[in-house]
C-alpha cells in the first residue's frame, strides 16, 4: 500500500474528541458521516496517481508513512507500522488494513483531541485512504473479531515464504566464504533482504502483542500458542541490527573494541542497584549511564546519545593501543585513562584555578547507598528532571536577556550575552548559587521588558555584565592594543627628535629622548582610565581583585605621570646638573630595568612552568596579579623559546620632512589669498600639519606594509620548502609519474614489512613493481571518480588507468597515457637507425617511457603467444631464444630485419584485436588466420636466416602444418580476466598513434591530478591503519539553500534568455559531453531529449548541482571520506604480512566491490560520521518543500534538526522544542535516532552558530571538521585524511594542536574575472597568508571552514561556535580566539585541500565582504580580542593585530590617507600658501622643501599590498601563467574598490552564492554603492579638480599627473567599477532600459509599504535610519563641515573678487547661494498657483541670464568664475544637506523637510547623471561591450565560449 494524501487539503468537519479505535471501527461500518465530496474526489485522484507511481509533476509520491506529524513522532511505531502495511498490501490487503487501523488507534491515543499541528489532517487522511483502498469490493462489512487470528496466520505464512530460519544462516555462510569480489554483491542483497524481512516481522509481532492486550488473557492464550510466542521471541532477537541506532548497535555489538567499551561501563557490585522497575534492555544490561539517568532524571535519548559517544571514544582510543583478543574483551586501562583525562581536563584546570577540590557531594552520598535514589536537586512534584530543575531556570534567564537585545539593535552593554553567563562560572561567586539552584539569587533576575523599543532601566534590579563590557567605541582599539600604540607613538617621537637633531647622538639629543618617559606614563595613565570606563556596567559582578587592580592602576599611573612629568619639566628648567634631573633619570632607569627584567623572566620556559605549579601560593598569585589581570582563560599563552625567537626575528628587520619643516616655521609674512583666520602668528602650523599628517598616517601604515612584504617573502620561501608548485603542469605529471608509487607508499600507505625488506636491498625493479601494484587501486579509483564526475571521458579514463601489475610480467606496467605513441616512435627509430645495437638502445632509452613501452610490448607478446599457442609454443620459445641470444651477442640487427617491424606490429594488433573479444567460431577462425599471417611475416620479413639446426624436426612439422592449413588450428582462446586485460592493453599500445601529452584535457582534472601528485612529495605524518586512526566527524550547517537544482531552476531564464543549464553547458562544454557519454547519449543530444527519461532527468539535475554551490555537491564531496576509508580498510585487510594481496588472482581490479564489504563498511562507520545540521528540516518536511525531499539519506549521513511540537498545556497553547537526529533506514526513509527535549527555542543568538551548537552533541570521534554548504571535497584528498589527523599527535610547539588548518581551493574562479579576482584574493590568504600566521607567527585563528577541530577539547570548552547576537556575527574566528586563550595551538597544513565556492558577482562579493568587515568591527568590541591583545607577548600581539583588526584599520587608514593628502593639497592651493612657499623654495633652491611639497603615497601602498598575491601565484602556477592572465588588468580596480567597501562596513560595524550572468540594473547598483562609493568618489574628483585649478606645481602637467594619478585611479574605480564589472554593462539596449528604470525609481513617490527598491524617497529614508543618536548627529555635523572649505577658498579665487580678502566676499557668496535656494525650491509655497509661478520663474530666469551676461561684459566677472562658483556651491549644498538630515527632527519642526528632500533628490539626480553619461557614451561603441565581456569572462573565452553572443540573447536553446 502506498498511502498517499494531499496535505494542503483541509477537512472542515472535525472528528469527535473521544474518537478511539472502537469509534473508528464503527465509522468504517458506516456509523461515521462520510467526508466531503471534494475530499473524496481528491483522495481518489491521489490513489489513481499513486498506482502509476508518480505524482502530478512526474515525481515519486510520498505516503502517509513519511508524513507522520512531529507531535506524534515520539511514537515511532506509527511510521514503522504504516511502512509495513505499504509493503505487504499486495500480499494481503486485509492484514494491511489491520496495520493501518492500529496505527490510527495509536495516533488517537497519543492525541485524542487532534490538537497537535497536522494531527487532524493526518488522521482524517489516513481514515479516508483506508476506506478507499482497504474496504472489501463487495461493499460488505468487515469482521474484525478475527483480526488477531488473521495476523497470526499471516505471520506464519510470511516466515515460510521468505524462509526466515534459513535467511540468517545463508548470510553467515556467504559472509564466511570470503568477502572478495564476486560474493560481495550477493552478500549485500541478502543482508538487505534479511533486514527488511525481520523489520516487517518485528512490526507484525508488535501489533499482535498490542492487539492481544485488548482482550482477556485467557482468550489471548487460546489464540496464541506458547510455540508461537517462542517463535516471535526468536525472531525479535534477530532484529538487533534493524533497531534504530546511530553508528554502532550497542545492544548487540559485533566489534571487539566496542564490546570491550560497553563492558567497561557496566554497573559493578559496589555501585547502588537500580530499582527493579527501571527499564534496561536485557541484551545490554545496566550500566553507569543508566544509574545517572535514574538519579538525575536525564532524558532517555540524551543518555543513549552520550552512551554511544563514550563507547565510541573508548573503542577508538583502544584501537590505538592494539587489538583485543578473546571472547570476553576487556578494554585497556590506558585507553580509559586517556579518554578520562582529556574529557575532564578543563574541569580539572577550573578547580585548580579557583582553587577548589573536585566535588560532586550529592552524587557521592547516593553512591554509598545500596539502592539508587533520585537526586534531591532534580526532584520536583512532576518527577525527576535535570532539564526542568537545572537547565530550564538558567535558560529562562538567558532567553529573557536575549529577548531584550532589540534584535541586535540594543547596545551590547545593556544585556547579558552568552559570554557573561559563561564567565560567571569562572569565579567562586558561582558557588553562591548553591545546589540545587537558589532561584532567589540576583543572578536569576530577569530583565524588564522593553518599552517603546527601549530597554527599561527602572522598576527592577538588573544583574550586571560579567568581567567585561562591550561598549561601542573606537577606544577599544587603543584599549586592547595599548602596548602597540605606545610603541608606535614613542618610536615616532624618538625618531623625530633624532631627525631634528641632525641624526647626532649628543647630550642635547639624549635629554630630548628622555622625554619618552613622560610620554610612556601618560599613555599608561590613559590606558588605566580606559580600564575604569570600559568596566562600567560590570563592577557589581566582577571579582574584587579585578576591580581593586583597576583602581590601583589608575592611582599608580596618576601619581607616576604627575611625578615624572613634573620632574622632567623641572629638569629642563634647572639643567642637567640639577637634582631633579638625577632623580628623573634614576626613576626612569629603575622602572625600565624592572620592566626589562620581568620581560626577560617571562620568556624563560622554566619560570613559566614553575609559576604554574605554584599558582596556589599567595605570593605567586600576587606577583602575577601585579603583572597582568588573571582570567580563567588566557593563562599560559607563551610559546617555546625557539618559536618565540622565530616570530621576534620576523619583526626585527622621517627624516625627509625635518628640513622643510624648519624652513616653513621660519618663513615670515607669507601672503594668503583668502581671509586668514587661524594661521597668523603660529609659525604656519596648518601648512606644517598638511605636510606631516599624511606622513604620520603612512607611518601608522608602515607596520601593515612591512608585514605584507615580509609575510609574502617568508610565505613564498616556506611554500618552496614544502615543495608547493613543483608539479604545475601535465608534462610534469607525466615526467615524474614513475616516482608517484614510491611516494604514495611512503606517505599515504601503511608500512608493510616486505616493502621495508625490498627497500633495504638492491632489488629496485621488484620494489618499483611492489609499489606500483599497491598504488594502482588507489590511483584507479581517483581516475574513476574523475570519470564519474564527468571531468574526463571513457577514452581518457582508459589511458589513465594503472594496470594491476601482477607477476605476469617482469616489469612495471605504466598507464597508457605515458606510453601512447611511444612504440611507433621506437619502431621508426629502429627502422631508420644505421647505428650499432648499443647506440640504438641508447637512443630509445633517452625517453624512459619509450623504453618501458618497448619492454612491455616485448614481454606481453611473449606471454600472450605462449598462452594462446599450445602445440606451437615451441616455435614462439625458439624465436624468443634467438632474439635474446642476438641481443646478448649484439647481433640483433644482423639476424632480424628491424625495418619490417611495422608488418609484425600490424599482424600482432590484428591478432589481439580478435582475441580481446568473446570466443565464437567466426572469431576463432579469424584468430587462426591472423596467427598464420603473423607467422608468415616473421618467417619471411623479419628473420634473415632460417632457424634450423637441432630443431629441424620441429620446423619441418610446422612447415607441414602450414602447408596442410592446420597451423595454429588448436589455438587456445584466452579466458583468464588478467590475460584478457593484458591483450586489450597490448592492442591499445599497438594501435594508439596519437600522443596523449594533453591527457586529461579538462583543466579541473589537470589541476586536481597535479595537486594530488605534488602533495605526495610533501611532508606529512605517516599513515596508520584505518583501524588505528583517529575517528572524526564532518559537520555542515544548512538552512534553506539549494540542495539540488530543480528543472524549473535549471530552465529559468534571465532577461537575456539565458538559463542556468545553458550557461553551464557553455562554461563546461567538455564536461557536458562527458556527461552525455556517461548516461549513454550521443554528444550532440539536446538537453530536451533527456526529459523523456526520469533517470536521465535526475542525472541532469545532479550534473548541474555538482557545478553550483549546492548542498548536494557538499554531501557528495564529504562522503568521499567514507569511500576512501572503505577502500583503505578493505585493501589493508586483504593484504597479507608479506605484502601480497589475497583473493584477487582472477580479477583485474583488486579493489572491485570494496564498498560492499561489511567489514570495510563497519570500520568506516566507526571512524567517520557526517552530520548535516538543518534546524528547519522538520518544518520543511511538514510543508513538503523540495529542500527536505532532496536531502538524499544514506547510511553514513545524519541530519540533525529542531522539531517544533505544538501542544496544549493547562488549556493554553504550548510549544516544545526537540533536537533530533535522523538517519536512513533500510527503506531509504529517515529514521529518528535521538529526540532530546530542549528547554525552549534554541535560537537566542546568531542563527548559524546556534544551528551548530544544538547539533554538535550528535557528532562523534576525536576530531570534527567543519564544512560549509558551499564546499566540495575530492576522493584523492580524502585519502590523506588519516595523515592529517595524525597531526594532533605531532610536535607543533609547546601546546598540542587543537585546530588543524586546511588549505582551500576556490573552485568558482573560472566563472568570471570577478570570480577569479575573489579566488586569487582568497587563495592568497588561505595559502600564503595562513602559512605565515601558523608558522612562525603563531597567531593563525579559525577563519571558517574546513578546519579540523580537536572535538573533545572544544566541546568541553564551550563548543566550536559563539552565538551571541551581533557581537559574534563572524562566529568562525571566535573558535580560534577561544582555542588560543585556552592554551590551544592552531596549525596550517597544505598537503590536503578542500574545495570552496565563493561569490562571483560584485554585489554578492560586496555583501559578503561587508559581513566580514562588519564582523571584524564587532570583534574590536569583544572581550576575546581584548584579552588576546593584553595577554600575548608584545611581538605576538603585534602579529595578531596586523592580521585581524589591524588589517581593516589599516585599510580604513589607507582611504583616510588619500583624504588627508588631498585636503592638505587643497588647503595649500586655496589658501595660496602652497604657491608662496614653492616660489620661495625655487628662489632658495631648497630641494628638500620642493620634494616635500610634491610627494604622493598611494601608488606605493597599492603595489605593496598586491605582492602576496603575485608571489603566491608565481609559486604555484609559475611566472608564465601570471603573464598570460589578461584579466590582471582589472585587478587593481577591484582591489581599490574593495578598500572603501571594507572601510565602510568596518566603520559602521555592520553585518552570499551561485552563478551570476544577470545584468544588474543601473538603479540597483546606484542604491547599493551611492553613499559608500559614489559620494566619496565624487568628493575625491572635486578635490583633484580644485588642486588642478588652483594648485601650483613647478613641474607643470607632468608634476600634477605624477602627484594625482593614483588618486584619479581610485576615484574612477569607486565611481565606475560596479558598471565595469556588470555583465552587458555597456550594451546600448540595456543602457536605455537602465536609464528608464532609474528615472522611474528616482521620481516615484514613496509611501507606506513602498520599498526602497521601488522608490527613491523610500530608499532615502532607509539610508538615514542609522543616524538616530545624539552622538551620531553631532559627529555627522562635525564631519560635514569639511564641505564648506571649498566655497570659502574658491570665492577668493574668483576674478571678480580681485585682491579683496575681506569677509565681505565670503558673505556675498552666501547671499547668492541663498537666492539660488529660494529660486529653486520656492515652488512648494506656490503649489496652488502653478501658472503664475511658472511665469514668474521664467521671467526671473531670463533676467538672471541677462544680468549675468551684462556682468561678464561690464564687470570683472568671467565665464571661468561661473564654473568656479559651481565648484564652490555644490559641496556647500551637500554639506547643508548632510547637516539637515542629521538633525531631521529639528528640520521637520521648521517645516523645511520637503525642501531638504527635494535638494537631496536633485543631488542624487546629478550624481547619477555624472556616472551615467560616461556609461552611455561608451555604450554607443559596440566594441566596448565586446571588450568588456572578454575581460569579464576571460576563462570562458579560453575555452572557446562566445559569452558576448550569449549575453546578447543569441540563445540556440530559446525554443526549449
Amino acid at each position: 500500500m502506498r498511502c498517499s494524501m494531499w496535505w494542503h487539503v483541509r477537512q472542515e468537519k472535525q472528528l469527535p474528541l473521544d474518537f478511539s479505535r472502537k469509534h473508528f471501527i464503527g465509522g468504517m461500518r458506516g456509523e461515521m458521516p462520510t467526508p466531503e465530496a471534494n475530499w473524496e474526489r481528491l483522495v481518489r485522484a491521489a490513489l489513481r496517481g499513486e498506482r502509476l507511481g508518480v505524482g502530478a509533476f512526474g515525481q515519486p509520491v510520498s505516503g502517509v508513512a513519511g508524513n507522520v506529524p512531529s507531535c506524534l513522532a515520539n511514537n515511532t511505531h506509527i511510521d514503522d507500522i504504516l511502512r509495513a502495511a505499504d509493503e505487504i498490501e499486495d500480499e494481503d490487503r486485509n492484514i494491511s488494513r489491520i496495520l493501518c487501523e492500529h496505527a490510527y488507534s495509536l495516533a488517537q491515543n497519543l492525541d485524542p483531541n487532534s490538537e497537535g499541528r497536522g494531527v487532524l489532517q493526518f488522521k482524517t487522511g489516513l481514515m479516508s485512504v483506508i476506506k478507499q483502498k482497504l474496504a472489501k469490493k463487495d461493499g460488505g462489512g468487515i469482521d474484525r473479531s478475527q483480526d488477531i487470528a488473521y495476523l497470526q496466520e499471516f505471520y506464519k505464512r510470511y516466515r515460510e515464504k521468505y524462509k526466515v530460519d534459513e535467511l540468517h544462516e545463508d548470510e553467515m555462510k556467504l559472509r564466511e566464504s570470503g568477502v572478495f569480489s564476486g560474493n560481495l554483491g550477493e552478500l549485500e542483497k541478502k543482508t538487505v533482504k534479511r533486514k527488511k524481512v525481520f523489520a516487517t516481522l518485528r512490526v507484525l509481532g508488535t501489533v499482535l502483542e498490542d492487539l492481544t492486550r485488548e482482550i482477556a488473557p485467557d482468550d489471548a492464550a487460546k489464540i496464541i500458542s506458547e510455540e508461537m510466542k517462542r517463535v516471535m521471541e526468536k525472531d525479535a532477537a534477530m532484529t538487533e541490527d534493524i533497531i534504530a541506532y546511530n553508528i554502532i548497535p550497542l545492544d548487540v555489538p559485533s566489534i571487539a573494541n566496542v564490546k570491550a567499551a560497553i563492558s567497561s561501563l557496566k554497573c559493578y557490585t559496589n555501585l547502588p542497584k537500580l530499582p527493579s522497575d527501571f527499564p534496561v534492555p536485557a541484551a545490554r544490561g545496566a550500566d553507569v549511564l543508566d544509574l545517572l539517568q535514574y538519579v538525575f532524571g536525564f532524558q532517555k535519548d540524551n543518555v543513549s546519545n552520550q552512551r554511544e559517544h563514550v563507547v565510541h571514544l573508548l573503542a577508538n582510543e583502544q584501537s590505538r593501543f592494539g587489538s583485543i583478543i578473546g571472547s570476553e574483551p576487556k578494554i585497556d586501562e590506558t585507553a580509559v585513562n586517556s579518554v578520562f583525562k582529556k574529557s575532564l581536563e578543563n574541569y580539572t584546570k577550573w578547580c585548580n584555578y579557583l582553587p577548589l577540590q573536585p566535588m560532586a557531594r550529592e552524587l557521592e552520598v547516593i553512591m554509598h547507598q545500596p539502592i539508587a535514589q533520585p537526586a534531591n536537586s532534580c526532584t520536583s512534584p512532576d518527577g525527576v528532571s535535570f532539564l526542568g530543575r537545572v537547565i530550564s531556570p538558567l535558560y529562562e534567564v538567558i532567553a529573557a536577556e536575549a529577548a531584550n537585545n532589540d534584535n541586535g539593535r540594543a547596545a551590547h552593554s545593556a544585556w547579558r550575552n552568552y559570554d557573561d553567563f559563561n564567565e560567571f562560572f569562572w569565579s567562586l561567586r558561582c558557588l553562591k548559587l548553591n545546589w540545587p539552584w537558589n532561584l532567589s539569587s540576583p543572578f536569576f533576575l530577569k530583565p524588564n521588558k522593553k518599552k517603546m523599543g527601549l530597554l527599561s532601566v527602572g522598576g527592577g534590579k538588573h544583574y550586571g555584565k560579567t568581567s567585561f563590557v562591550e561598549h561601542r567605541t573606537f577606544l577599544h582599539l587603543y584599549h586592547s592594543f595599548h602596548r602597540l600604540w605606545i610603541f608606535l607613538f614613542m618610536m615616532f617621537q624618538g625618531l623625530t627628535i633624532i631627525a631634528f637633531n641632525g641624526g647626532k647622538l649628543n647630550w642635547k639629543t639624549i635629554k630630548q629622548v628622555l622625554s619618552l618617559g613622560p610620554t610612556y606614563v601618560v599613555m599608561k595613565f590613559i590606558e588605566s582610565v580606559l580600564d575604569v570606563l570600559m568596566m562600567y556596567g560590570a563592577y557589581s559582578t566582577s571579582r574584587r581583585s579585578a576591580v581593586t587592580r583597576i583602581f590601583y592602576r589608575v592611582l599608580w599611573f596618576s601619581v607616576a605621570s604627575f611625578a615624572v612629568c613634573y620632574l622632567y619639566i623641572k629638569a629642563l628648567q634647572d639643567g642637567s646638573n640639577s637634582a631633579a634631573f638625577r632623580i628623573f633619570v634614576f626613576i626612569v632607569g629603575i622602572y625600565a630595568a624592572f620592566k626589562l627584567f620581568i620581560g626577560f623572566l617571562v620568556r624563560i620556559p622554566f619560570c613559566h612552568h614553575l609559576t604554574d605549579l605554584c599558582y596556589r601560593w599567595p605570593v605567586i598569585r600576587l606577583v602575577k596579579w601585579l603583572h597582568q589581570e588573571q582570567f580563567y582563560v588566557g593563562r599560559g599563552m607563551y610559546e617555546r623559546t625557539t618559536d618565540y625567537i622565530k616570530y621576534v626575528l620576523f619583526w626585527l628587520v622621517i627624516k625627509p620632512l625635518v628640513t622643510p619643516t624648519k624652513t616653513i616655521v621660519n618663513f615670515k609674512d607669507l601672503q594668503y589669498s583668502w581671509h586668514d583666520l587661524v594661521s597668523r602668528n603660529n609659525h604656519n602650523a596648518l601648512t606644517i600639519l598638511s605636510l606631516w599628517a599624511p606622513v604620520f598616517a603612512i607611518y601608522l601604515l608602515d607596520i601593515h606594509i612591512f608585514y605584507t612584504l615580509m609575510s609574502a617573502a617568508y610565505g613564498f620561501l616556506l611554500g618552496a620548502r614544502d615543495r608547493l608548485g613543483e608539479i604545475r603542469s601535465v608534462e610534469a605529471v607525466q615526467r615524474l609519474f614513475e616516482k608517484f608509487p614510491g611516494a604514495f607508499m611512503t606517505n599515504l600507505h601503511v608500512v608493510l614489512p616486505k616493502r621495508r625488506q625490498l627497500s633495504s636491498s638492491v632489488q629496485g625493479v621488484e620494489l618499483n613493481k611492489f609499489d606500483a601494484a599497491r598504488f594502482a587501486p588507489f590511483w584507479n579509483k581517483v581516475v574513476e571518480n574523475l570519470r564519474e564526475e564527468d571531468y574526463i571521458n571513457n577514452s581518457e579514463r582508459d589511458l589513465l588507468i594503472l594496470p594491476k601489475n601482477s607477476e605476469i610480467l617482469p616489469m612495471v606496467q605504466w598507464p597508457l597515457f605515458l606510453l601512447a605513441n611511444k612504440i611507433f616512435l621506437a619502431r621508426d627509430i629502429a627502422a631508420e637507425s644505421k647505428d650499432l645495437q648499443a647506440d640504438l638502445w641508447l637512443k630509445i632509452s633517452r625517453d624512459d617511457y619509450m623504453r618501458y613501452a618497448v619492454e612491455e610490448c616485448y614481454h606481453s607478446v611473449k606471454v600472450i603467444l605462449f598462452s594462446v599457442f599450445e602445440n606451437e609454443g615451441r616455435l614462439v620459445k625458439k624465436i624468443y631464444e634467438n632474439i635474446e641470444k642476438s641481443i646478448k651477442d649484439t647481433k640483433l640487427q644482423l639476424n632480424f630485419r628491424l625495418s619490417n617491424l611495422q608488418f609484425v606490429m600490424s599482424r600482432i594488433s590484428a591478432l589481439t584485436g580478435i582475441l580481446k573479444g568473446e570466443e565464437s567460431p567466426n572469431l576463432l577462425q579469424g584468430a587462426v588466420k591472423a596467427a598464420q599471417d603473423l607467422y608468415e611475416v616473421v618467417h619471411h620479413e623479419i628473420l634473415i636466416s632460417n632457424m634450423g639446426g637441432e630443431d629441424i624436426d620441429d620446423w619441418n612439422d610446422i612447415l607441414n602444418a602450414r602447408a596442410d592449413g592446420h597451423l595454429f588450428s588448436n589455438l587456445k582462446w584466452p579466458k583468464d580476466p588478467e590475460m584478457k586485460a593484458l591483450i586489450k592493453r597490448l592492442h591499445a599500445l599497438l594501435t594508439i598513434k596519437e600522443s596523449a601529452a594533453n591527457v586529461p584535457r579538462n583543466l579541473e582534472a589537470r589541476r586536481r591530478l597535479q595537486y594530488f601528485t605534488n602533495s605526495l612529495f610533501m611532508r606529512m605524518p605517516a599513515a596508520r591503519p584505518v583501524s588505528e586512526m583517529l575517528s572524526f566527524s564532518v559537520f555542515t550547517p544548512y538552512y534553506s539553500e539549494i540542495v539540488l537544482y530543480s528543472l524549473d531552476e535549471l530552465y529559468k531564464k534571465n532577461e537575456d534568455g539565458i538559463s542556468t543549464l545553458f550557461y553551464l553547458q557553455k562554461i563546461y562544454p567538455d564536461e557536458w559531453k562527458n556527461f552525455l557519454s556517461r548516461i549513454g547519449r550521443k554528444e550532440d543530444t539536446e538537453d530536451s531529449e533527456l526529459l523523456d527519461n526520469p533517470t536521465d532527468i535526475l542525472e541532469l539535475r545532479f550534473w548541474a548541482s555538482y557545478r553550483g554551490q549546492t548542498l548536494a555537491r557538499t554531501v557528495r564531496g564529504m562522503m568521499y571520506y567514507r569511500k576512501a576509508l572503505m577502500l583503505q580498510s578493505y585493501l589493508e585487510r586483504i593484504t597479507s604480512e608479506d605484502g601480497t594481496i589475497a583473493g584477487t588472482e582472477n580479477v583485474t581490479d583488486i579493489a572491485e566491490g570494496f564498498n560492499l564489504s561489511p567489514e570495510a563498511r563497519a570500520q568506516a562507520d566507526l571512524k567517520f560520521t557526517y552530520v548535516v545540521t538543518c534546524q528547519i528540516y522538520g518544518k520543511q518536511k511538514e510543508e513538503q518543500k523540495p529542500e527536505a525531499a532532496d536531502i538524499a539519506m544514506n547510511e553514513a549521513l545524519r541530519v540533525a534538526y529542531i522539531d517544533i511540537v505544538e501542544t496544549v498545556k493547562d488549556g493554553k497553547p504550548h510549544t516544545e522544542y526537540y533536537s533530533k537526529l535522523v538517519k536512513a533506514d533500510i527503506h531509504g526513509k529517515d529514521k529518528e535516532i535521538y529526540s532530546i527535549k530542549l528547554p525552549g527555542n534554541p535560537k537566542l543568538g546568531e542563527g548559524k552558530p546556534e544551528n551548530q551548537n544544538h547539533a554538535v552533541i550528535f557528532t562523534r570521534g576525536n576530531a570534527l571538521q567543519t564544512i560549509d554548504m558551499n564546499q566540495d571535497n575530492y576522493f584523492e584528498e580524502a585519502l590523506k585524511m588519516r595523515n592529517l589527523l595524525e597531526e594532533f599527535h605531532c610536535d607543533h610547539g609547546k601546546h598540542k594542536p587543537t585546530i588543524l588548518g586546511v588549505r582551500e581551493h576556490v573552485f568558482t574562479g573560472s566563472v568570471s574575472s570577478l570570480a577569479l579576482f575573489m579566488s586569487n584574493q582568497e587563495t592568497s590568504f588561505v595559502t600564503l597568508g595562513q602559512r605565515v600566521l601558523a608558522n612562525p607567527l603563531k597567531v593563525r585563528m579559525h577563519y571558517g571552514h574546513p578546519d579540523v577541530f580537536d572535538r573533545v577539547f572544544h566541546i568541553t570548552r564551550g563548543g566550536i561556535s559563539k552565538a551571541s547576537r551581533i557581537i559574534n556575527i563572524s562566529e568562525d574566528i571566535y573558535a580560534g580566539f577561544n582555542s588560543t586563550l585556552r592554551q590551544g595551538n592552531i596549525t596550517h597544513h597544505e598537503y590536503i585541500q578542500v574545495g570552496k565556492g565563493r561569490d562571483v558577482g560584485l554585489n554578492q562579493i560586496a555583501l559578503f565582504e561587508g559581513k566580514v568587515a562588519g564582523g571584524n568591527g564587532e570583534q574590536v568590541l569583544s572581550r576575546d580580542v581584548y584579552r588576546l591583545g593584553q595577554l600575548f607577548d608584545f611581538f605576538r600581539m603585534m602579529s595578531f593585530y596586523v592580521t585581524t583588526v589591524g588589517f581593516y584599520f589599516c585599510t580604513m587608514l589607507t582611504v583616510l590617507t588619500v583624504y588627508i593628502f588631498l585636503y592638505g593639497k587643497t588647503y595649500l592651493a586655496l589658501s595660496g600658501i602652497g604657491e608662496a612657499i614653492q616660489i620661495r623654495a625655487d628662489i632658495l633652491q631648497n630641494t628638500a622643501l620642493d620634494a616635500a611639497l610634491n610627494t604622493q603615497f598611494l601608488f606605493q601602498i597599492g603595489v605593496f599590498t598586491a605582492v602576496p598575491m603575485i608571489l603566491g601565484f608565481i609559486l604555484e602556477y609559475g611566472c608564465c601563467q601570471l603573464h598570460n592572465n589578461a584579466a590582471a588588468a582589472l585587478l587593481s580596480v577591484f582591489h581599490i574598490f574593495s578598500w572603501n567597501k571594507d572601510t565602510l562596513f568596518w566603520q559602521n560595524n555592520s553585518p552570499w552564492g551561485g552563478f551570476v550572468v544577470r545584468h544588474i540594473k543601473f538603479a540597483e547598483n546606484y542604491r547599493l554603492y551611492s553613499r559608500s562609493h559614489f559620494v566619496k568618489g565624487l568628493e575625491v574628483v572635486l578635490l583633484l579638480v580644485i588642486f588642478l585649478a588652483y594648485g601650483y606645481n613647478s613641474g607643470g602637467a607632468i608634476s600634477y599627473i605624477l602627484l594625482s594619478v593614483s588618486s584619479w585611479i581610485m576615484a574612477i574605480s569607486w565611481l565606475f567599477a560596479p558598471y565595469l564589472f556588470n555583465p552587458s554593462g555597456f550594451e546600448w539596449q540595456k543602457t536605455v532600459e537602465d536609464f528608464r528604470d532609474w528615472t522611474n525609481w528616482l521620481f516615484y513617490r514613496g509611501g507606506i509599504g513602498v520599498k526602497g527598491e521601488e522608490s527613491w524617497e523610500a530608499w532615502w529614508d532607509e539610508e538615514l535610519a542609522h543616524i538616530h543618536t545624539l552622538r551620531g548627529r553631532i559627529l555627522e555635523t562635525i564631519v560635514s563641515c569639511r564641505f564648506f572649505i571649498f566655497q570659502y577658498g574658491v570665492v577668493y579665487k574668483l576674478q571678480a573678487s580681485g585682491t579683496d580678502t575681506s569677509l565681505t566676499v565670503y558673505g556675498w557668496s552666501w547671499i547668492v547661494l541663498a537666492a539660488l535656494f529660494v529660486f529653486t525650491f520656492s515652488n512648494k509655497a506656490w503649489v496652488n498657483f502653478q501658472l503664475p509661478l511658472r511665469l514668474i520663474q521664467s521671467i526671473t530666469l531670463l533676467m538672471a541670464l541677462a544680468g549675468l551676461a551684462v556682468a561678464i561684459a561690464v564687470t570683472d566677472l568671467s565665464v571661468k568664475d561661473i564654473f568656479a562658483c559651481i565648484l564652490a556651491f555644490v559641496p556647500t549644498g551637500w554639506g547643508i544637506l548632510c547637516i539637515a538630515v542629521a538633525w531631521k527632527p529639528l528640520v521637520k519642526k521648521m517645516r523645511l523637510w520637503k525642501s531638504v528632500r527635494s535638494l537631496a533628490r536633485l543631488f542624487d539626480a546629478g550624481m547619477g547623471m555624472f556616472i551615467f553619461v560616461p556609461v552611455a557614451m561608451f555604450s554607443w561603441f559596440p566594441f566596448v561591450s565586446t571588450f568588456q565581456t572578454r575581460l569579464l569572462f576571460n576563462q570562458a573565452f579560453s575555452r572557446g565560449l562566445e559569452i558576448s553572443l550569449i549575453l546578447a540573447g543569441n540563445n540556440p536553446n530559446s525554443e526549449i
